[in-house]
């Protein structure tokens, strides 16, 4: 469990940066990055269907369109079009589509397609270089998650180098790291996170995550997700005081590396225990509304709906598609209490001031749910036993009110931390 006098201690130091960072700016003390940037590029792999990724880019990007209108904006993406559609930004892909056919491609296959890596660096250049910053908002972007190293691992590290080398400043905020269990990957990511300028991280554990693999973080402060930064809706009142609204979010995980062997036995052990635990809410008389995070996880709601329907045929779950972390949070108003694997679905829970049980498949969810004062309320998505569950959910219910202003007074907190970070952002890396 973290000592939250470290957190304190860690929030400490970066309002005292802060604060010297403007001191520096108004008094003309250079730091070496530039004042006023004019072009502001986001990277991260958004548009690819992930809700907290696109929440965390649709935060940097408000962030920025209040604070620094004047700023042309542009973002390096999985999926330029959706992201070009989506937050009418300028978009380019962040891997170039290399020789698909004649001499050129034989020529790259024949070197290993080494000059199709190297062409494609030298684009990821151009485009950089025109950058005054790069902002790597928020995301899990250093852990590898259903990555190879060939994937985001190494995209990450060629933006990266092509960024410092052309003068671009780089800035990495608010983001999670680790674990990064491959070793090549680690070796990719962690040699991109040296090149950067400026690191915050989202919480404690992906700073000492760093520290464990040998990088200093000494002077790299924690600030909240960007995602807590994001408008949240109404809440909606309950109407039948008898009946809880359950909110159960669901997620299509199929291991740590869900290509690996053994990933649909993984995902269907989750199903079947999750089945049980929604069959038991319905014969408890309460409501049940799914959850998801991420376009995949459609194919985790149709399971589910399929698993309890097979144990208790005259189920009714409610079920909407979302769109946004808007749209989660506003699913999330409609319930009174959740259970949830996804990290986004946790933190719009806690924004909307929802006690949350956590089906986690990494520690980070364990370390939010601890800093929400909902430590013990944690189970790991993959050996999480269903009579365990049944009986935290009874405890959170029965203190249902005492949690949800526990929440309220934390979310005060990382309100104050996030400004904090804004500020420093603006005077040291904005400019």
């Amino acid at each position: 469990m973290i000592a939250r006098n470290d957190v304190d201690s860690f929030e400490s130091l970066a309002t005292v940066d802060a604060t010297m960072a403007a001191s520096h700016r108004a008094s003309g003390d250079g730091t070496g990055l530039r004042r006023a940037p004019r072009r502001i590029a986001l990277f991260g792999l958004f548009g690819c269907g992930n809700l907290g990724n696109e929440g965390s880019l649709e935060a940097m990007v408000g962030f920025l369109r209040r604070e620094r209108p004047g700023a042309e904006l542009f973002c390096i993406c999985q999926e330029p079009e959706l992201v070009r559609e989506a937050f009418g930004l300028e978009t380019l892909p962040i891997r170039g589509s290399g020789p698909t056919s004649g001499l050129s491609r034989r020529i790259n296959r024949l070197f290993l397609k080494i000059p199709g890596k190297l062409a494609d660096f030298a684009r990821a250049y151009s485009h950089v270089r025109k950058a005054d910053v790069m902002i790597i908002p928020g995301t899990g972007i250093l852990d590898d998650f259903g990555e190879r190293p060939a994937g985001m691992p190494y995209d990450i590290l060629k933006w990266c180098l092509a960024a410092r080398l052309a003068g671009t400043h780089i800035a990495f905020v608010s983001i999670g790291a680790g674990p990064i269990r491959n070793r090549l990957s680690r070796l990719l990511m962690i040699s991109a996170a040296r090149l950067a300028h400026y690191r915050s991280y989202r919480d404690l554990q992906s700073k000492e995550f760093m520290e464990s693999v040998g990088f200093d973080a000494r002077n790299d402060p924690i600030y909240p997700d960007l995602a807590f930064g994001l408008p949240a809706p109404t809440l909606v009142p309950q109407i039948a005081p008898n009946t809880l609204r359950v909110g159960v979010g669901v997620m299509a995980y199929r291991g740590w590396y869900g290509f690996a062997d053994g990933g649909q036995s993984i995902f269907s052990r989750y199903i079947g225990k999750l089945a049980i635990f929604v069959v038991h809410l319905l014969d408890c008389g309460h409501e049940v509304r799914l959850l998801t995070g991420d376009d995949d996880d459609g194919v985790a709601v149709d399971a589910l709906l399929a698993a309890v329907r097979s144990l208790r045929p005259d189920s009714k779950l409610a079920y909407r598609p979302v769109h946004s972390l808007g749209d989660v949070m506003g699913q999330m108003a409609l319930t009174d209490l959740v259970v949830a694997t996804r990290f986004h679905n946790i933190v719009c829970a806690l924004k909307m001031r929802r006690p949350i049980i956590s089906l986690g498949y990494a520690r980070k969810n364990d370390v939010l749910m601890d800093r929400m004062g909902l430590g013990e309320y944690c189970q790991n998505i993959e050996t999480f036993d269903v009579d365990g569950l049944i009986a935290q959910f009874s405890r959170l219910a029965a203190a249902r009110e005492a949690y949800e202003m526990t929440i309220a007074d934390r979310l005060a907190e990382l309100g104050g931390q996030i400004e904090r970070q804004g500020v420093r952002l603006l005077s040291s890396v904005v400019g």
